[in-house]
């Protein structure tokens, strides 16, 4: 296991560095399904050449003399929002861990490793735009800047309005503003739907959410700050790593017995974690997550990457914790 350490603590480097923040009757929901597809990449938009400038995540204007047509995505979060406004059409280029939608591993692969570049790869592409993510150091996009290309940082936001302000910049800077609302306006509705189900909970369940289990005496988890701790309250939990002091740290098994969560989401599912196994750790069997049974894997691109799935992690992880609602 474990190019399973390797890809989780990307994850946890990429987040930590972004992070810093009933009346009627209730739909019904399900657990969220991948679409078999992505949005229709319509051909590069044909507008005449209006100067844009705006402000990226890093407090810099970045200028264009028009929308962006050859752009290189640093991020997966990066690229599924191009792809979900319809602009993965003018994409040129990825990193290697864009794997989604599929129609995004058709893209040339720019290589890259925790803590270092191939900025050749991404000059040789002859970008007019690099949609860059905290994952990069600031030395790191100076030099991008330094070699003459245009960087945009998208930051990674830390409530849903910010994620919101993501999709409206990155469809400006593309030309594909509408096609940004309308993602918007899905968005929104999709998690004011979630929270009307949550609004007729009658208790909130202590969630534990392990992203990397490969120690089983010190997990990694998500504590407080971080939209994965946002996602788990407005899911209608409270996150049983709320107390510790770092956003993304370890806990000892002593405390999580101690905090006794209700529900254990296995966000490393994915890399070998199951739930037998989680069952099966010494100590562990006191909590009441092992012993109801509520023990349950879970995708965690969807809570992981700052990107349009984030409002379908929110409606998976509703289902977990408050399972009597969505039945």
């Amino acid at each position: 296991m474990f190019k399973a350490r390797y890809l989780l603590q990307a994850v946890i480097l990429a987040l930590f560095l972004g992070a810093c923040t009933a009346a009627g009757t209730a739909p019904v929901l399900s657990a969220p399904t991948p679409a078999p597809s992505a949005t229709p990449q319509s051909p590069t938009p044909t507008l005449a050449p209006t100067p844009i400038a705006i402000q990226d995540g890093s407090g810099q204007t970045v200028r264009l003399t028009r929308p962006a047509t050859r752009i290189v995505s640093l991020a997966p979060s990066n690229t599924e929002i191009l792809f979900a406004i319809g602009a993965g059409s003018q994409m040129v280029g990825r990193d290697q861990f864009s794997d989604y939608p599929v129609e995004a591993k058709s893209l040339p692969s720019i290589s890259t490793s925790m803590g270092s570049l191939n900025t050749e790869a991404v000059v040789a592409l002859q970008p007019d735009l690099v949609l860059a993510a905290p994952t990069l150091a600031p030395e790191q996009i100076q030099t991008l800047r330094n070699l003459g290309l245009t960087v945009f940082l998208v930051p990674n936001p830390t409530d849903f309005d910010g994620l919101y302000q993501n999709f409206a910049n990155v469809g400006t800077i593309t030309g594909r503003g509408a096609e940004a609302q309308a993602l918007v306006s899905r968005s929104r509705e999709q998690v004011a739907a979630v929270e009307q189900v949550i609004a007729k909970a009658t208790s909130k369940p202590k969630v534990f959410y392990e992203l990397d289990g490969s120690d089983p005496g010190k997990p990694w988890t998500a504590g407080p700050g971080n939209f994965i701790d946002l996602l788990i309250r407005t899911a209608g939990g409270q996150n049983a790593a709320a107390g510790l002091k770092e956003s993304y740290a370890q806990i000892s098994v002593e405390e999580l017995v101690s905090q006794n969560p209700d529900v254990i989401i296995l966000g490393d599912s994915a890399y070998g974690i199951s739930v037998a196994s989680v069952e099966a750790r010494p100590g562990w069997n006191v909590m009441n997550a092992i012993k109801n049974n509520a023990v349950e894997a879970f995708d965690d691109n969807l809570a992981s990457r700052p990107g349009p799935r984030l409002v379908d992690g929110l409606e998976a992880m509703a289902n977990l914790v408050h399972p009597e609602l969505f039945k």
